[in-house]
């Protein structure tokens, strides 16, 4: 018990000496506002690393849109263009052609039940 109070007498001595409140409370603001609230250095630090997300975003796009433009001019100088594309994606065809269109997809065998009245 006489340990405890020489420690809190001690505690109160330091606390009274000059400006050593003024630095406790400076240094407990400065932590606050380093972690706690929307300006916060945290705060700070995971908007500079959302902006830098989002400027990566705009330039994918601008690069994009970039290529959807020299796209655009070749489809506007080159007739053959848009017939190639007419012909890929569209499947337009002349009238004395056939077109077969080959799937890709992977279709899992679908089985048929036995005692399915319905296929007998």
């Amino acid at each position: 018990m006489k340990l405890m109070k020489n420690f809190l007498s001690a505690v109160v001595r330091i606390w009274h000496l000059p400006f050593v409140k003024y630095g406790v409370i400076s240094i407990i603001g400065v932590i606050l506002v380093g972690a706690v609230g929307d300006n916060s250095l945290l705060a700070h630090i995971r908007n500079k690393q959302y902006i830098g997300e989002l400027a990566d975003e705009i330039n994918k796009y601008n690069e994009q849109a970039k290529a959807d433009m020299r796209k655009i001019r070749e489809l506007n100088r080159n007739p053959k263009a848009m017939e190639r594309i007419a012909r890929e994606r569209y499947f337009m065809k002349h009238d004395d052609e056939d077109i077969f269109v080959l799937s890709d997809d992977d279709r899992s065998p679908q089985f048929i039940a036995s005692d399915d009245e319905t296929t007998e």
